[in-house]
């Protein structure tokens, strides 16, 4: 932990010595909640988000908050390592190539739905998901757009890695939204003293909403998890096939970083919510993503129980989508990206949103965790597919 400001209602400890002025007054905004239990914690790669920062954690006493879970709901990382150890800049280029036309990107869905037994299974009342289930079979094994990606990379234990970042599609912002909108009224309706900021609007764990909400969140996760499961089964299938088949698959690893679950901390049960921030128990694996072009890593949690047993979800941006498209220099950041040998998705000014640039260094990131993770295999990028 690098500081601690104890200024609020609760104190905040940072795993970081720099944080934007927005970050740090919602930081500020969510110590002072009223149902705000034990201390924020925010990760190393904390940036300003929608209502709570990205990049923290919060615990909570009877309600769930919408929007410190996000519109993402489940959205993650799975990693699969492979039994090769090389492979050829014209076999990169094969899978890539193929993987792209396999897995539709951005906004483009399936043409056809998905076996709905890939679904996951119902579980009691959940009118979100029952209005938006048939759209969600055509969404299934979608990468989407933003900072989603599939990536292939030489693992520091000699081994090539698929990793598959990507989260709900639509129906975990469907479901984010209604469920906000549902918080606001009842946040009108409750005494002033425990009124929060409107973005910061909380559901009841008792009420019906907070319930639903609750089942209809897991729901998302496991959407998201499925999700991409389906992809990394593509990408596996693409891999071995441009290969020369004869590929085994080992080590597959899937965590989430946008969610809110019951835990029990400092002798206290608290609504955990993670945005932008993983589980880190003793012994878990865990995945740290870099910026396009940059190492990610396997890790495995220490359990600190100051971060709430978590660790950040990546580097973190450093610039918004625009600012980055403004700022940067595309042949710069092209040739960065072409002397490393990458196969990369930086080719229009537009795409600078994703540059490494606009994204902290995740080695300092790593760094300032030290104390939450312990580093299994450092992953250098060869090929990346982007939304």
């Amino acid at each position: 932990m690098i500081r601690t400001i104890t200024t609020e209602k609760i104190p905040i400890k940072m795993w970081l010595d720099d944080i934007e002025p927005g970050a740090l007054q919602q930081a500020k905004d969510i110590a002072n909640l009223h149902h705000a239990a034990g201390h924020v914690a925010l990760m190393p790669d904390c940036h300003q988000g929608f209502g709570m920062p990205i990049g923290g954690v919060l615990g909570t006493r009877d309600v769930v908050i919408p929007n410190a879970v996000g519109v993402d709901i489940g959205c993650g990382m799975c990693a699969l390592r492979t039994s090769l150890q090389e492979l050829s800049r014209k076999k990169l280029e094969a899978v890539i190539h193929e993987i792209k036309r396999s897995i539709p990107v951005g906004f483009r869905h399936h043409k056809t739905s998905r076996d709905s037994r890939l679904m996951p299974g119902a579980k009691g009342k959940m009118p979100v998901v029952e209005r938006e289930y048939d759209k969600a079979t055509y969404q299934l094994g979608t990468l989407g757009g933003g900072n989603h990606f599939i990536e292939l990379q030489k693992g520091s234990d000699g081994y090539i890695w698929i990793m598959v970042h990507s989260g709900s599609r639509n129906l975990g912002k469907q479901v984010a939204d209604h469920y906000y909108r549902k918080a606001v009224k009842i946040n009108e309706q409750v005494a002033k003293a425990q009124r929060s900021p409107r973005q910061l609007s909380f559901l009841p764990l008792n009420s019906e909403e907070g319930e639903t909400y609750m089942r209809e969140m897991e729901y998302c996760i496991e959407f998201a998890f499925a999700s991409r499961k389906e992809m990394m089964d593509v990408a596996s299938s693409v891999l071995s096939g441009k290969s020369g088949g004869n590929v085994n698959f080992s080590r597959f690893i899937n965590i989430a970083h946008n969610y809110a679950r019951l835990e029990e901390h400092f002798g206290m049960k608290l609504v955990i919510h993670r945005k932008g921030a993983t589980s880190a128990r003793s012994g878990e694996y865990g995945i740290v993503p870099g910026s396009q072009g940059s190492n990610s890593y396997i890790t495995i949690g220490r359990g600190n129980p100051q971060s709430f047993e978590s660790c950040s979800h990546g580097a973190g941006r450093v610039m918004g989508r625009k600012e980055a498209q403004r700022k940067l220099d595309l042949k710069y950041e092209k040739e960065s990206l072409d002397k490393k040998g990458i196969i990369h998705s930086i080719y229009r000014k537009r795409d600078l949103d994703e540059a490494s640039a606009a994204y902290k260094n995740i080695d300092r990131v790593m760094k300032m965790q030290s104390d939450l993770v312990e580093i299994d295999t450092i992953l250098n990028p060869l090929a990346v597919v982007k939304g």
